[in-house]
């Protein structure tokens, strides 16, 4: 082939030198995992993940030697029944006393019964301060357990935010452990329907797994300059699965059907490389921009998962362009082995593509009503979208069914908290100390005044040894996710707090410490870059997209169908979440709010994804317009001939994100159920339905401004269908697709 490129060039190496690129691919995954290995994965501190007045509150406390250090709790309860106090207090002194052995604990408090006589608590102080925490508390833990063992007549358990957010680790690591095991014989058995033979099927689910692998090695360490918020490692194994079985196998599809033709190893991984190659280094060219786009967030979570999700799909994207040729060449007809008896057979039959030409056949005869009734549809399920509830993540987020929320549950009942804390911190210039505290004082009084705090426990000033630092917790009795919590915030910071503490000269303030100061914080950065985010992220698409096929038209169709199918999946989220109906169907507990991360998130990463098999069915529509079809014909021949590859990439996304949706945590649970539908009507109602009513309605202006130049050619036999078996007979290639 003339007019090569650095996509047919890198096949047509790894084709003729196969053993060394499977060589070097596997040289890359394992040192990819040596790295991960060795550096480990940092986590985020509670000061990485602050945001807005939180984190400059943050900021100034830790600069003045103000932070707390992080505190736990040792509860003794009854297994059943009334407590026995004697021996609740001897299980409390013996895990207190191996508590107080471990380097990591400063001091442990006096026992603490409840009020009612049915709970024993010990703090247990540890050192450093919040930031340093978390990894730390699993020796807590054991040791903790191992007391348990020798007072088996009452429930001794440790309780706090480091214990719990250890415990979330742990459930995520295990349960996505299960969901990545599950996925592989799943998508296995999908590979299985679409291609027929077994080693074919096994190819891309293989690559995909070793692209995972390899992008949580490197994600190790890159997690040491972009710490890991949580849920990044998730995300990491849903996309890589997702991307790297579907370029995988749309490679091989178009590397199948080539051979089919009659071309030789080599010149099929070439042609394959030119046309479906192409199509996977546009897809996941846009999926890395897609995602992007999230830098723009201004915050780590963003910032996180952006990383990781490019780092996997790079991975992924160039583990098709280069070890896949080889592994196609090392493998030949062998891919075609074992065969699935009624699979195959059904393999070179015409009734699925007659099946898609009936499904296409009211979009390409009415394309003007079809299009008007899908569009209706869209906004129908995007509707309820408007009243989407955003919150960051709490506590109330949280599985009930973990221990150590059960714990945090028996915490509260026997203790409950009595108020949720403003933190309201300030610093001075030297010459400011004392009218600083003044102002403190002042702001206390004022307080006490207000029916939205309270003055029990009565509010502490804490300064600084050379008083130009000083923090006061200012308490209320609302919950923190009330209405009236949120009003209690904004009473400090836009009223109270300016007029006290902000007329002190040269004063630097902020208030948070509270989870509701940084769920408003959060969500109002969220609102604040929104459109930043997504205007970024729909104009790379644009940019892209016309670039590949040079049509502006065919661009802004792109973008309007992702925002139509990414806002149908909003309202999806809304219905699901914000109300109770699913709450049994999908085993979660409603918060009647939607985390405050996921929109954005979801919408760059369905930008990018709904691009695989957009790119590939486009591709095929523009090849067979430039054979000399007419529109409509080259809309039919496309979508049926890539009919059969594009819904296995669909389904295998989608199985792949239901897995998400089973798990018990509700942030991978919306993440799955608003991937998974989104996907579902792509590959549906869009592709089918308004994808050719588009193109059908506006026929050759579709490539504007290009222009398409048309090829005859002479067919030597019947167009090749999906996954038809090697050996039919068929036409000579159409040529490159874009």
């Amino acid at each position: 082939m003339g007019n090569r490129n650095v996509v047919t060039r890198t096949a047509r190496w790894s084709a003729t030198h196969p053993w060394w690129a499977l060589v070097i691919w596997v040289v890359f995954v394992g040192i990819a995992l040596a790295v991960g290995g060795a550096t480990g994965t940092k986590v985020a501190t509670n000061t990485d993940l602050s945001i807005g007045q939180s984190a400059q509150a943050t900021a100034i406390a830790k600069s003045g030697g103000l932070t707390q250090p992080p505190t736990e709790a040792l509860l003794v309860t009854a297994l059943h029944g009334d407590l026995d106090r004697q021996a609740a207090e001897r299980a409390a002194t013996d895990a207190a006393g191996r508590l107080k052995g471990l380097p990591d604990v400063a001091s442990t408090g006096e026992q603490v019964l409840s009020s009612n006589g049915q709970a024993l608590l010990v703090p247990v102080v540890m050192t450093g301060d919040q930031d340093t925490a978390p990894d730390r508390v699993q020796p807590l833990v054991d040791a903790v357990q191992s007391a348990q063992q020798g007072h088996p007549g009452v429930r001794v358990e440790l309780v706090g935010p480091d214990t719990i957010r250890a415990a979330l680790n742990t459930m995520l690591g295990e349960e996505v452990g299960r969901a990545t095991l599950l996925s592989l014989p799943i998508t296995l058995l999908v590979m299985m329907f679409i291609c027929g033979a077994m080693v074919a099927a096994g190819v891309p689910v293989v690559l995909g797994l070793s692209s995972v692998l390899a992008g949580l090695g490197l994600w190790g360490a890159a997690s040491q300059l972009v710490p890991d918020p949580g849920a990044v490692s998730e995300l990491i194994v849903l996309m890589g699965m997702a991307v790297g079985v579907d370029y995988s196998l749309f490679y091989l599809k178009r590397f199948r059907e080539e051979r089919a033709r009659g071309l030789d190893k080599v010149d099929a991984v070439e042609l394959a490389a030119a046309t479906s190659g192409h199509s996977v280094v546009v897809s996941g060219t846009v999926v890395i921009l897609s995602m992007g786009a999230l830098y723009l967030g201004g915050n780590l979570a963003f910032t996180a998962m952006a990383t990781g999700s490019i780092l996997v799909v790079a991975i992924a994207m160039s583990a098709s362009l280069t070890v896949l040729p080889a592994l196609l060449m090392l493998f030949g007809r062998a891919l075609e082995r074992p065969r699935v008896p009624l699979i195959w057979r059904l393999q070179g039959r015409g009734d699925r593509s007659r099946v898609w030409s009936a499904l296409l056949r009211p979009a390409l005869r009415h394309p003007g009503i079809s299009l008007v009734l899908s569009a209706v549809a869209l906004l129908a399920l995007a509707a309820p979208a408007l009243n989407l509830k955003l919150k960051a993540t709490g506590v109330d987020d949280l599985p009930r069914s973990m221990p150590a929320m059960q714990a945090e549950a028996r915490l509260t009942r026997f203790f409950p908290i009595q108020s949720d804390t403003q933190l309201v911190v300030a610093q001075v210039p030297e010459a400011g100390a004392g009218q600083l505290r003044t102002a403190l004082d002042a702001l206390v009084q004022r307080a006490g005044q207000d029916p939205l705090f309270t003055a029990t426990p009565a509010p502490e000033i804490i300064t600084s040894h050379d008083g130009r630092y000083a923090s006061v917790g200012i308490g209320t009795r609302l919950s923190s996710g009330s209405a009236e919590a949120r009003e209690s915030l904004s009473r400090l910071r836009d009223d109270l707090v300016p007029a006290t503490v902000g007329q002190v000269p040269g004063v630097k303030w902020a208030v948070g410490g509270s989870d509701v100061a940084y769920d408003v914080d959060y969500r109002a950065q969220v609102v604040d870059k929104m459109p930043w985010v997504l205007g970024f992220a729909l104009a790379l698409t644009f940019v892209v997209t016309a670039l590949a096929f040079r049509s502006i038209v065919l661009a802004l169709v792109t973008v309007v169908l992702n925002v139509f199918s990414a806002a149908a999946s909003f309202g999806v989220l809304e219905l699901v979440f914000q109300h109770t109906w699913a709450d049994g169907l999908l085993h979660f507990q409603s918060t009647g709010k939607v985390v405050a991360w996921l929109p954005l998130t979801l919408f760059v990463i369905l930008l990018g994804l709904s691009m695989d098999y957009h790119v590939f069915v486009v591709s095929r529509i523009r090849e067979a317009a430039a054979s000399g079809l007419s529109v409509r014909a080259a809309v039919e021949q496309g979508i049926t001939r890539s009919a059969g590859v594009v819904t296995g990439a669909a389904l295998v996304m989608i199985s792949v994100f239901a897995l998400f949706a089973s798990l018990t945590f509700i942030e991978m649970k919306q993440l799955g159920v608003g991937m998974a539908c989104a996907v579902l009507l792509d590959a549906t109602l869009i592709r089918i339905v308004v994808l050719p009513s588009v193109i059908a309605l506006l026929g050759r202006w579709v490539w504007w401004p290009s222009r398409l130049e048309t090829r005859s050619e002479a067919p030597a036999g019947p167009a090749v269908r999906e996954g038809e078996p090697v050996g039919v007979p068929a036409r000579a290639a159409a040529g490159e697709s874009v």
